[in-house]
Parts: structure tokens; sequence; C-alpha cells
């Protein structure tokens, strides 16, 4: 793991992850020291039984992935948020774990595309803020542009069933619902 001096903290909640591309990206960059990615066991096996609920047929990949995130990222799985679930109000109750984790870890931003169930007015009390993965992304981007194309190209490079030109790889970005990450990583196509 490479590590950039880069003190934020980002909890990823388990919808950011259900999307492939989204999720190897958000992992890259977190391999690469971009941010300090914080899940849950309770959020990894959200990510993985609606992935396998859509798409048994993925069901050993999915594990299999499961398996290397846990193995990889051993140091991100925050523990002892429980305690703090039943404190919090939150439009949806089934979220409080996330926030309760956020809190327990210190994060900054949780990085959801569920914003609408984390209210800024609850969050603001905790010092955290939301976001989706392509802001998310996108700001990481703008702090450190040539770390995160480097991160892109290891990203590029995985894909050689087609390969990805640089060009045709922004357009997947694009495509893949991170377009704002697309568009800053044009700046540094050089990198990719």
């Amino acid at each position: 793991m490479s590590h950039i001096a880069n003190p934020f903290v980002m909890l990823l909640d388990a919808n950011v992850m259900y999307p492939f591309r989204t999720r190897d990206v958000l992992f890259t960059f977190a391999q690469q020291g971009l941010f300090r990615a914080r899940f849950t066991d309770q959020i990894i096996d959200e990510w993985t039984r609606s992935l396998i609920r859509n798409k048994p047929d993925l069901e050993e990949s999915v594990m299999e992935q499961a398996s290397a995130v846990r193995e990889v990222f051993q140091e991100c799985f925050v523990t002892g948020y429980r305690p703090l679930i039943d404190g919090l109000v939150l439009p949806d109750p089934d979220d409080r774990h996330v926030l309760a984790a956020a809190i327990k870890c210190s994060a900054q931003i949780i990085v959801t595309e569920n914003r609408k169930h984390f209210p800024s007015e609850v969050l603001e009390a905790h010092d955290i803020e939301v976001l989706g993965a392509d802001d998310a992304l996108a700001n990481t981007f703008d702090l450190f542009p040539i770390d995160c194309a480097r991160a892109l190209r290891t990203v590029r490079q995985r894909y050689d069933n087609p390969p990805f030109s640089q060009a045709k790889f922004l357009l997947d970005l694009t495509k893949s619902g991170m377009p704002k990450l697309a568009a800053m990583a044009r700046s540094a196509i050089e990198y990719l």
C-alpha cells in the first residue's frame, strides 16, 4: 500500500461497493493511500447479499471478492461501533450502523448514493459530510491529480479483454457513473 500524506477518512457504504467499476476505483484509490477507506463487516455483508440476490450466478465470484477485501483491507474494518447505534436518529433506521461506524472511526466523509438518508443537520453534529462516489473520487483527484491518474492507470490496465485505450476508459468511467472523475482525469490523460 502506498502512503500519501492524507489524513481524511471515508466510510464506504454498501451501495457504492455494488457497482463493479466504482468499487474497483474506490478500492484502488484506497490501496494507493489516496484516502483511508473504512467499512464494517455489516457493510461488506450487505454489499455481497445485494449483489448475490440480484446476480445469483456471480455468487462464487462475489464471495471471492469479499474474501479478498477482508484480506487486503484488514485495517479498514471498523469495530466497536454497535453501542452508538441506538442513540442515532436517521430517516432510515437501518442506516444508523453506517453513521455509527463513521463516528467511531472519525470519518470525515460517508460515501453513499443514499445521501438523503444522511441529513446534513444530523451529520454536522459529528463533523461528517456525505458524498456520492463520483464526488468523493473527483474531490480526491482534485487533491492528488497525478497520483489519482496513476491509480486509474492501474485500474485501466487490469482490463485486457478487451483492453481499454485511455479515451475508452474515460468513456467507461462516465458510463459507470463517474462522469466528474472522468472529466477531471482527462486533464492527466498522459498518466492513464
